[in-house]
């Protein structure tokens, strides 16, 4: 495969759709001049995907972005060059990029933010009593700081970058006690998944069996986080912001028990129904918070318009399947059998093992040209102040995602198949 390196723009983000000023919070889709919700399905881009290391066509024509005096200050990217190639990190940022990969490099992030974010967490950390000191070194390489900066470049302070970081810290709890190699189990996961999301959601029963739930917040690290990170994440998110985030959070659950029911029975999916699994067991609540973390609120009517929907569906697949690329030689060294899109290519299509991961990559490539075709037509069809800072938003994060993938080498490293 060629390797196309990074792409010519500077984003997956169509950023000249920041040239709208400020939008104010509450207003509809027709107090905007966009069309209705259903006008905005948009079931394909209008243009056919572009090739590997080629911008789609519609995305560059908004790339081009405002000009003329005056219009500098309309852009919200911190960051308005691209840089020339791949960063080459050093020290601890140091990996190189899958070869073939379409991805877009993004700076450094601020070492500043970097360093208060990972102290605060590990503050956070003890305070909820997440962890036993033998986990520590996990913990410190999971560089959940630099993640969490180079994800959010547009977040207004330290205190909006901790709503996100807690929550990640969180999700990676449940997924490592409840599902994964930290005592997890696909047996019984239903039910504690359940419980734990009542952290999230909370339990409205009589007054009999209120305290023995609210004492059940407690009993385990995945609760304790869950619970403290939701707690944070209210004061800082509207209504419709936190119930979006739980309808995301279990969208994710019901992947993890899809995930859980095919290892029960040892069943190998079919690679559409692997992706099918993936949409739920995904990124998705992340990306899908840009805005609580920007300090900004996309109004809910907005952010339900089918074509919105479809961005960061997009988004969440295309990171994921990052994950799986960038996880596979870690996956393959654990105990057990672990499903990842590579290993269901090779099982499900017969090829070798060096085929199907070429393969995932070009997958992962497809969902990316979509995402971002998806992103400029709505970005045109709509031009919202908000949704073009919502976009840019999750495009950040897509970047953001893999350059953290990429330069996490206490936790990955490529197989070597080139």
């Amino acid at each position: 495969m060629p390797d196309p390196g990074p792409s010519p723009v500077r984003s997956s983000l169509p950023a000249a759709a920041a040239a709208f000023g400020t939008y104010g919070h509450g207003r509809g889709v027709e107090a905007v001049g966009c069309v209705r919700p259903e006008q905005l399905a948009v079931p394909a881009p209008a243009e056919p995907p572009a090739p590997a290391g080629v911008s789609h066509p519609a995305l560059e024509r908004l790339l081009r972005g405002p000009s003329g005096l005056g219009t500098v200050g309309l852009h919200l990217a911190r960051h308005e060059e691209p840089p020339p190639a791949a960063p080459e990190p050093a020290g601890p940022a140091a990996g190189r990029p899958i070869p073939g990969l379409y991805y877009h490099p993004v700076p450094e992030p601020d070492p500043v933010r970097v360093e208060e974010v990972s102290r605060r967490i590990k503050e956070w950390a003890d305070e909820v009593d997440l962890y036993p000191p033998e986990w520590e070194d996990q913990f410190d390489g999971f560089s959940v700081g630099r993640y969490m900066v180079a994800c959010h470049p547009d977040a207004p302070s330290t205190d909006h970058l901790m709503l996100a970081t807690r929550l990640m810290v969180a999700e990676n709890v449940v997924d490592d006690c409840y599902c994964e190699d930290h005592g997890g189990s696909p047996v019984g996961l239903g039910g504690r998944l359940l419980l734990a999301h009542t952290a999230l959601d909370p339990l409205h029963t009589t007054a009999e069996y209120q305290p023995a739930w609210t004492e059940s917040l407690r009993s385990d690290a995945p609760r304790r986080a869950y619970r403290s990170a939701m707690e944070h994440l209210l004061q800082g998110a509207s209504p419709s912001q936190a119930d979006r985030f739980r309808h995301d959070m279990a969208r994710l659950h019901m992947g993890y028990l899809a995930e859980a029911a095919w290892a029960e029975t040892e069943y190998v999916p079919q690679v559409w129904e692997y992706l099918a699994m993936r949409q739920f067991n995904n990124f998705r609540p992340c990306p899908t918070i840009t805005d609580t973390v920007g300090g900004y609120e996309l109004p809910a009517d907005l952010h339900a318009q089918p074509a919105m929907q479809r961005v960061i569906a997009l988004a969440g697949n295309a990171t994921t399947i990052v994950n799986d690329l960038y996880s596979y030689t870690k996956e393959l060294a654990s105990p057990g059998r672990h499903l990842n899109l590579p290993v269901v290519i090779a099982e499900r299509e017969g090829v070798s093992v060096k085929e199907a991961y070429l393969k995932a990559v070009e997958v992962h490539n497809d969902l990316m040209h979509a995402f971002e075709a998806a992103a400029a037509d709505l970005a045109a069809t709509c031009p919202a102040p908000n949704v073009a800072r919502f976009l840019r938003g999750v495009a950040a994060w897509v970047d953001g995602n893999h350059y953290w993938h990429m330069t996490n080498t206490y936790r990955y490293s490529l197989p070597d198949f080139w």
